[in-house]
């Protein structure tokens, strides 16, 4: 059953269009995340749903009970559509304890004080704050914070939770932390989860589902973490889950060739279909690289030392690409090569786009 329908929104402002006919339907009791660049709406998208904005155009369903609907009239406010918000500053009121910030939804709707008592506990408990309760702000982490944002959130018992960036300003070790901890919060208490944000790691480690939006505010994919990541439907959403490599590739004959040379490529997956130019994706742990061997012959163009890894940039007929690999495994296979060194490249897996069909897509 869903608990969000968003149905044709359109959604702007004088100068940025934002939102255009946009419908999506999210499902009761799973975490969802809008994954995408800054500024494509996202965040707007999660306010409409929340009541903090309108729609110009189109309807929006929670519990199949409409909250907003321009045509009809309705325009539920947004402390009566049974949300929890946590946003990526996390808004904790200074002058409060930690108490009082996650009692303050229960005293707005006016619970018994035992009541307002024993549930500020249970979630004080439940986020892992024992012990904190009487602290202000100034004296807690950012992680811990946060953690008070989500209790704040959470203790009005919402079917319903909407999370903004809620960890971008959590150093890297925190971060992953707490993504792993509202996963286990969302499973726990078995609330709907609308996840924001722009970071793939987190989008991928957290999510039942995915939505892909491009720089356009249009959605590119719906899928599970692993069908978006191996199987994207176009260049946009295989570049956006990931440091990306497009090559050219051209048939002539039987043969498929890579950018303008006359290597014939050796691998058995190759394109399926008539057009006679195509473009392979690949990440950079698809690729091997070897002194000799199978593959097409190319030349080190750069070769940089990252510590656990080492990175190269390799020109095969006038295309460039990355592969990296473990240094250990460098050192041990005879694999620590020099700009101008040359090497022979394979692949572990290819994603292959009709050329044609990506005229105006932006690849990077």
């Amino acid at each position: 059953m869903d608990i969000i329908r968003v149905e044709g929104v359109t959604k702007g402002y004088p100068d940025h269009p934002v939102l255009s006919d946009l419908t999506l339907s999210i499902k009761k009791g799973e975490c969802f995340t809008l994954l995408g660049p800054s500024g494509c709406g996202k965040t707007v998208l999660l306010r409409l749903i929340a009541g903090f904005e309108s729609p110009e155009s189109g309807k929006i369903f929670i519990d199949d009970t409409p909250v907003a609907d321009l045509d009809a009239g309705i325009e539920v406010p947004p402390e009566n559509r049974g949300i929890g918000v946590v946003f990526q500053d996390y808004a904790v009121w200074p002058h409060m304890t930690v108490f009082e910030n996650i009692a303050y939804p229960l005293k707005i709707a006016q619970r018994p004080k035992d009541e307002i008592q024993s549930r500020v506990m249970e979630m004080v408990d439940i986020v892992g704050m024992h012990g904190l309760d009487k602290r202000l702000p100034s004296e807690l982490s950012g992680g811990q914070q946060q953690r008070v944002a989500l209790a704040r959130a959470l203790v009005g018992k919402p079917s319903l939770m909407l999370l903004d960036e809620p960890l971008s300003n959590l150093d890297a070790n925190l971060r992953e932390e707490m993504r792993f901890e509202i996963k286990e919060l969302q499973q726990k208490l078995g609330v709907t989860v609308l996840y924001v944000t722009h970071d793939q790691e987190i989008g991928l480690a957290i999510s039942d589902r995915v939505a892909i939006m491009d720089e356009k505010g249009v959605i590119q994919q719906i899928g599970t973490p692993w069908e978006i990541f191996e199987r994207p439907v176009n260049p946009f959403v295989f570049n956006f889950m990931g440091i990306a490599n497009f090559i050219d590739v051209r048939r002539d004959g039987p043969n498929f060739f890579v950018g303008t040379g006359t290597q014939p490529i050796p691998w058995a997956e190759k394109p399926v279909g008539d057009a006679t130019a195509w473009v392979a994706g690949f990440r950079p742990s698809d690729v091997t690289i070897s002194r000799e061997g199978h593959g097409l012959r190319g030349v080190v163009r750069r070769a940089n030392f990252l510590g656990a890894m080492m990175d190269y940039l390799v020109e095969i007929d006038g295309t460039q690409l990355r592969t990296a690999l473990e240094t250990h495994r460098a050192i041990s296979e005879n694999l620590i090569l020099q700009a101008g060194d040359t090497c022979n490249i394979d692949f572990l897996a290819l994603h292959w786009f009709e050329a044609e069909k990506l005229k105006g897509v932006k690849m990077e």
